[in-house]
């Protein structure tokens, strides 16, 4: 049987990776608890439920061709307990060190209640290469009525919606009667292509696939070249970086929950898209934070964000690996007037969608299809020094299904997802909506951003502050 072999965007997530800058998405899930043993019971059901999934039982490993290259293959030693722990956050420490002690992390007694306290060294532990590329991890001891599941997955393995695939093949099945996905008709046909794109097209197969591939590779470039350079970010986006040999990283987490309801009665004020007006009130709360910290504003077009973007088709079944694009997008920390920094938003986004995800700054990941295996193994570690030059801050949207989530007959109350942090850089946030609730998950680089909690504070302002503007 042909070994699977990693796509390059795949491939290119686990070259880049690094002891200090994992490259692991995550999400935080906090589930209601119907007694003290709830948080066992839940393990034991992942434990469980992932030895039968053939999509987590599988690891990577190299090949001998193509040079560089690496392939899926099943474990044969797969073993549920390497990948699920229980974990009681009473009795963790190193919580805010960022690597813990032993093995599984552990040494000494620091009280730690708070799961998202946990999650941050959890994050910052890059995940075993040698075995399947995820763990689940069990947070006990966040109160008498609620535990948190928090997922690590490799972006080698799944993108945001791969991700979320695999994780839902783990909770409880819908009930029988409930209602499945939509399933949406057959898409319309798309009309013939015109001008020299219709020209290539009609040259012989193999040829005009080259010839376009490399279009497309050097309409990027030109597209990263006119972003401009990372010119007046923020300190506070900018983390330092690790010296050679360097260990783990350190990690902290914070999360908030927004009404959807009061978005939406922005964007119905104001215009554009739910999702423009959660990236609008991103660029307020860091002109907030910042302002609270003393920092001095940005001036100019502000910093960089990298929005990625699906490039797989609606209604598709999400699969392993990623099908990812992206827009960039400035975020306007200059502008102070909330209604003129969401506009500006829109602006972007409309422009960006207009490009389309194939082309733009934002489409760097299309590159990596561009790449040769080998290329990838000796220039990962330039590829991961490069994101610092492409862009200043990662703000990403997952979107769930409208549908509850259950373990074991505990309800999952709250979605936190978190995204990996690229070198160099202090600061990425993540966003989902769940049962009519904004979840935004904020990860950030310990030593660069000790005050990640007061920033989640400045979403929330951001978004009561947008609220009486508008009211």
């Amino acid at each position: 049987m042909a070994p699977e072999h990693l796509s390059p965007l795949d491939l290119a997530f686990w070259r880049i990776e690094s002891a200090a800058h994992p490259m692991h998405l995550g999400a935080l899930a906090v589930l209601s608890a119907d007694g003290p043993d709830a948080a066992a019971r839940a393990a034991a059901l992942l434990a469980e439920r992932c030895a039968g999934l053939p999509g987590l039982r599988r690891r990577i490993h190299d090949v001998l061709l193509p040079v560089g290259g690496a392939a899926w293959s099943p474990d044969p030693d797969f073993d549920p307990a390497r990948h699920v722990f229980l974990v009681d956050t009473a009795a963790w420490a190193g919580v805010g060190a960022g690597t813990g002690g032993g093995a599984d992390g552990r040494a000494g007694a620091t009280r730690a209640a708070d799961p998202r306290a946990v999650a941050g060294p959890l994050m910052a532990r890059p995940l075993d290469r040698t075995r399947p590329p995820w763990e689940a991890h069990v947070l006990t001891g966040a109160g008498p009525d609620s535990f948190a599941v928090l997922f690590k997955f490799h972006h080698a393995l799944a993108d945001g919606l791969g991700a979320l695939a695999l994780a839902a093949g783990l909770f409880d099945r819908e009930p029988a009667d409930a209602p499945g996905p939509a399933v949406r008709g057959p898409a319309r046909p798309v009309p013939a292509p015109r001008g020299p794109g219709a020209a290539l097209r009609r040259l012989p197969g193999v040829l005009a696939s080259r010839v376009q591939d490399l279009g497309q590779a050097l309409e990027i470039g030109a597209a990263v070249a006119r972003a401009g350079l990372p010119l007046g970010v923020p300190d506070a986006l900018v983390a330092a970086e690790p010296g050679p040999g360097a260990g783990a990283g350190t990690r902290t987490v914070a999360g908030l929950a927004l009404d959807l309801d009061e978005v939406n009665l922005i964007r119905k004020a104001a215009g554009g898209t739910v999702n423009d007006v959660l990236i609008a009130l991103v660029a307020g709360a860091l002109r907030r934070w910042l302002a609270e910290r003393g920092d001095p504003l940005p001036r100019g077009a502000g910093p960089r964000a990298l929005i990625p973007v699906s490039r797989r088709r609606p209604g598709s079944a999400p699969g392993a690996g990623n099908r990812l694009s992206g827009y960039l997008l400035r975020l306007p920390l200059a502008e102070g007037d909330p209604l003129r920094r969401l506009y500006a938003v829109r602006t972007g986004m409309d422009r960006n969608k207009e490009a389309g995800p194939a082309r733009g700054a934002g489409a760097v990941a299309l590159l990596a299809d561009h790449v040769h295996p080998l290329g990838h193994r000796l220039g990962g570690p330039l590829v991961a020094q490069a994101a610092r030059l492409l862009f200043d801050i990662l703000v990403t949207s997952v979107p769930l299904p409208g549908l509850t989530f259950t373990l074991g007959g505990s309800t999952v109350r709250e979605v936190y997802p978190l995204a990996p942090l690229a070198r160099g850089q202090s600061l990425a946030i993540a966003v989902s909506t769940y049962k009519g609730t904004v979840h935004y998950g904020l990860v950030a680089d310990a030593a660069a951003v000790p005050d990640l909690a007061a920033l989640a504070g400045a979403l929330r302002a951001e978004l009561d502050a947008f609220v009486r503007e508008i009211s």
